[in-house]
């Protein structure tokens, strides 16, 4: 497939995977608003925080090497290896869900009965729930490796509305089901998550469609894990690229949830301020969720197949560099603006979305200086997640090994960090931490990819340099709806607070206007892509 034709599909398939993670969000800050007049805050942050560290450190564990490795090169390779490989994630999830859930059910602190009931069925079920959803990584990895972003979207817009429908009639009809009613409702997710795979590639596989496409696998039964005479079982490259991958995922998922770590292991939050935590935490990644992760996702795949992995630029095709070059340049300044916007204007509307959001219970305390934290926050995790995409694509075996050993001292380092800042700044410690962790991951990745591109004429760093009048701008901006939320917000009637609201959607307005005219290749890019 030429470059430019990967460029094309991996563009859609990032903005169809925002479209999406937009639906998913939307869908749950309303599910949260609802539940918050129904259920307890107790109950939110045992749901939110551990059932789901549990499921989401699983799930995590047993696949994310598998997928970083299988998805690196080009997508003519030897797929029945490459599937084998893949379904050696259930045996490696049903064991991380013992050990793990063993771990949940007796090490840790178990909730009030009488507050969050059936704490054991919960952490059952979301166990069980991760094994189920790593069934069907064999076909997620074929559909993602080809880039099939209609059916990403199908199998997950019907599995989160699933889980949604069945989760609001429950609270309904039976609140005092408590962690019954999440326990079904996530079974119910992965259950019609992988379904919706299965059926698909059920009716593809042999169709006129797959024959026209040349597609590597022709039955259905070629899925399943398939013994070949005179042959190793899996490919060994392959299969030591994802042990370096499991080394460093590991460590990256201490940091990826370290915070959810450190007050489940460590109790610095009762589960009360855990559920208000979440809540704003979630809020607060609205746009790195919905934004940055799928760009992520989808232009790891765009760098791995267009250039090859542990080759020097010199070796790589010229073409080939110069489009990941620009690629990466434009990638750079897009989520840099978006971040800087998040940044700027978070700032002063941090307290006002919050009493929008959920009352006194959020903007009253430590909750709006907890989004206001997280709004810096997004600025780092816009820029580490595209330099960190880039390096991951391109990094060799060696070189990945290598970070593991930085990212294992990072990791040792943000535990420390956390626990101490948290125990002086309360949950707003967590983010400043995040804020370490997330620079230092940037540094990394900005000097692998100032190395790897010194012996060329390219310079895509220059996509972190927004222009002076831009900055002007921003700057400008911060001071006014700063001042506006002094003067109007937010106990001074609901006048005040659009008169508020229409001072930062003017100096918005301002922003977008100087970005459209002195960011012209961005815009260009955005359109075009």
């Amino acid at each position: 497939m030429a470059a430019q034709d990967v460029l094309g599909q991996t563009a859609r398939l990032a903005s169809s995977s925002a479209l999406l993670q937009v639906l998913f969000r939307v869908i749950t800050f309303g599910l949260n608003a609802f539940t918050l007049r129904y259920l307890s805050r107790e109950l939110i942050g045992v749901v939110n925080v551990r059932l789901t560290l549990l499921y989401s450190t699983v799930v995590f564990l047993a696949r994310e090497a598998f997928r970083r490795a299988c998805l690196s090169g080009s997508a003519k390779r030897n797929w029945t290896k490459t599937i084998n490989l893949l379904w050696l994630t259930v045996p490696l999830g049903v064991f991380w869900s013992i050990i793990l859930g063993l771990v949940w059910l007796h090490l840790l602190e178990v909730p009030d009965p009488s507050v969050v009931p059936h704490y054991q069925a919960g952490v059952v079920a979301f166990g069980l729930s991760a094994i189920i959803e790593l069934l069907g990584e064999p076909f997620w990895v074929l559909a993602q490796a080809h880039l099939f972003v209609r059916l990403k979207v199908i199998a997950e817009s019907l599995s989160v509305v699933s889980k949604c429908i069945l989760t609001v009639t429950l609270v309904i009809l039976y609140p005092q089901w408590g962690l019954y009613i999440f326990s079904l409702a996530q079974l119910l997710y992965v259950s019609v998550l992988v379904m919706c795979y299965v059926i698909y590639f059920a009716i593809f596989l042999g169709s006129p469609e797959a024959t026209k496409k040349s597609f590597p696998v022709a039955r259905v039964k070629a899925l399943l894990p398939n013994f070949v005479e005179d042959e190793t079982f899996v490919n060994w490259k392959e299969a030591r690229l994802t042990w370096s991958f499991f080394k460093q995922s590991f460590l990256k998922q201490i940091l990826t949830e370290g915070e959810r770590y450190v007050m489940t292991f460590l109790n610095v939050l009762n589960f009360g301020d855990q559920g208000v935590y979440d809540i704003v935490n979630n809020l607060g990644s609205l746009v790195a969720r919905f934004i940055f992760l799928p760009i992520e996702e989808s232009f790891y795949v765009f760098f791995a197949k267009v250039l090859e992995r542990g080759k020097t630029v010199k070796d790589q095709k010229q073409d080939d560099v110069a489009m990941a070059a620009n690629v990466l340049e434009l990638l750079l300044k897009l989520v840099l603006l978006i971040g800087l916007t998040i940044t700027v204007f978070g700032y002063a509307y941090s307290q006002l979305a919050l009493d929008i959001y959920g009352g006194s219970m959020l903007s009253s305390g430590t909750g709006p200086d907890l989004l206001r934290c997280y709004s810096l926050y997004v600025l780092f995790l816009a820029v580490n997640g595209v330099t960190e995409c880039f390096t991951f694509a391109l990094m060799c075996k060696e070189e990945v090994d290598r970070y593991n050993f930085v990212m294992l001292a990072l990791s040792f380092i943000f535990l420390c960090i956390s626990y101490f800042l948290t125990h002086s700044y309360g949950s707003v410690g967590f983010i400043l931490a995040n804020c370490f962790n997330m620079g230092i991951r940037i540094a990394h990745s900005i000097h692998y990819i100032y190395d790897y591109f010194k012996e060329s004429s390219h310079r895509p760093l220059t996509g972190l340099l927004p222009s002076p009048l831009l900055l002007l701008v921003y700057t400008s901006s911060a001071v006014i709806t700063a001042f506006s939320e002094v003067l109007f917000c937010c106990d001074k009637g609901w006048m005040a607070r659009l008169i508020h609201i229409s001072t930062g959607a003017l100096c918005l307005a301002a922003t977008l206007v100087t970005m459209f005219c002195t960011e012209t290749k961005l815009i260009h890019f955005v359109r075009s892509q």
